[in-house]
């Protein structure tokens, strides 16, 4: 079996969140399952930088109205095999993959990745001016969703499609009158086509054209279907309900154990639970909390948006404050949000840290150092910091959506007894909800041996790409041989 994986981005390469994990980790699990899985990304600045002198031009592509791009092979730091697709009037530049560096989306951002699509397309058809041919073409969220409808104007012999929806409320839109400058002709422009309420939607087109659609839990496979996590799109994937599959993301277990992590102070198994504390202990240093042993520390490791649902804990700050707990947060995103987190800091010096931005290092810190994690997420497609928390023994208290509710055993006495509960599970989007999570979590965190069988049911759980890939695999057969 072929597969061309066609990503925005790819971890180590280009990472903006969890797009880039999964591309990063999903293809190497692939191919541990026999799978031939090439990757196609953009020739972004890091990417181009990481391929200098690894690489060789396997193809120039001429794809009017375009500009002309060279196709560059060379393979991932874990040797997948990765095309690059360079073409440095639209690629090459500073910045985000999206972002202008002052803020702001490039405003070019629908040829930009009209081409990436359209080159994706090329790859998987059968005037691909390559040897190798994809069966599959596995396309990633709005940013490739065009690559069906290019295979279905260009006709003939192609690949079959799968397109995975990371996140729906990012949907690719823009105005219709670009569609020449797509490359597109005016009869894609219809109800069962691109058209969206007036404008062109890259990833409509993708659930219209694709012969599979997944996404990434079987939780947020049921919520899509309805308002309000349908984003406006919940009657064409009902429609599309047989072909939609909802698959959990797994995690890079090799980079995320706290049993070899090289980026934490002190390493540690399940059977060596108290090794922990040394990295507790090293979190506050970093955030300035007080050194208090039977006081929690909470984590946030988080982009500061309104999906994440950091409103409701904001709602209850102080009355979680007064819960006796201490407050470690890392992200950064919404200014109102990072600005009311700093107030927090201000009000409670020594209960709560906050450190804007991202940093790799010290993610691994806060997993491993804080006691519980939280995600109170409105939504979550799947999320995969639930994932790294459970495994690093740091309970979650988490909202019951999309994968969250997917990949969390909410920690009852009938659960905790049994030796599976891993969280601490509210249903409402509330501060009240969040705060009574909250309260459960304290009080037992101040049960040692009850806390010691939740983190110890956290870190047996198997959450590696091998059983995802394996789901994957199965599906590429049954497309291939349905087509």
């Amino acid at each position: 079996m072929k597969v061309l994986f066609a990503t925005p981005e790819a971890a180590p390469l280009v990472k903006t969140g969890g797009l880039g994990d999964v591309s990063g980790a999903l293809p190497a699990a692939l191919r541990r399952e026999g799978i031939d899985v090439r990757l196609l990304m953009p020739g972004f600045p890091s990417v181009l930088a990481y391929a200098a002198g690894r690489s060789e031009v396997v193809a120039e592509l001429d794809l009017p109205p375009f500009p002309r791009a060279t196709l560059l092979a060379t393979t991932m730091p874990d040797g997948v095999p990765l095309y690059v697709l360079a073409c440095d009037p639209l690629f090459d530049r500073p910045g985000g993959p999206y972002l202008q560096p002052a803020g702001g989306d490039w405003p070019d951002n629908d040829i930009r990745f009209a081409l990436l699509s359209r080159a994706a397309a090329t790859l998987s058809h059968e005037t691909s001016p390559l040897e190798w041919r994809p069966d599959v073409l596995h396309c990633n969220d709005w940013q490739t969703g065009l690559a069906p409808t290019y295979l279905d104007v260009l006709g003939g012999v192609r690949a079959r499609t799968v397109l995975t929806i990371h996140n729906l409320a990012y949907q690719g839109l823009c105005p219709p009158e670009v569609l020449p400058r797509l490359g597109l002709p005016w009869d894609v422009y219809r109800m069962d086509g691109v058209e969206y309420h007036g404008h062109v939607s890259f990833l409509k087109g993708g659930l219209q054209m694709a012969d599979r659609i997944t996404t990434v839990s079987p939780g947020y496979a049921r919520e899509i279907q309805h308002e309000p996590l349908g984003f406006g799109l919940q009657g064409l994937l009902s429609w599309r309900a047989r072909d939609l599959v909802g698959i959990l993301n797994g995690i890079d277990t090799t980079i995320w154990d706290p049993a070899n992590d090289p980026l934490i102070p002190r390493r540690y198994r399940a059977d060596t639970l108290p090794r922990k504390d040394d990295n507790r202990a090293a979190l506050r240093e970093y955030f300035a909390l007080d050194a208090t042993p039977k006081v929690p520390v909470v984590g946030i490791v988080s982009r500061l948006v309104p999906q994440k649902g950091f409103d409701l804990l904001l709602g209850c700050a102080d009355e979680a404050m007064a819960l006796g707990m201490q407050l470690a947060v890392l992200g950064s995103g919404d200014v109102a949000t990072e600005t009311a987190f700093r107030a927090r800091e201000s009000r409670y010096p020594g209960s709560v840290g906050v450190r804007t931005g991202f940093d790799e290092r010290l993610s691994h810190l806060v997993e491993a150092g804080a006691d519980l994690f939280l995600m109170p997420s409105r939504f979550e497609p799947c999320g995969l910091n639930q994932m790294y928390s459970q495994r690093y023994g740091t309970p979650v208290v988490a909202r019951a959506t999309g994968g969250l509710a997917d990949s969390i055993v909410d920690a009852t006495p009938e659960t905790v007894a049994a030796g599976t509960g891993t969280g601490f599970m509210f249903a409402d989007a509330t501060p009240e909800a969040l705060l009574a999570a909250l309260e459960r979590a304290v009080a037992a965190f101040a049960d040692r041996r009850a806390w010691r069988r939740i983190q110890r049911a956290g870190m047996a759980r198997d959450f590696s790409w091998d059983a995802a890939a394996r789901t994957y695999a199965a599906l590429y057969d049954s497309v291939v041989t349905s087509g």
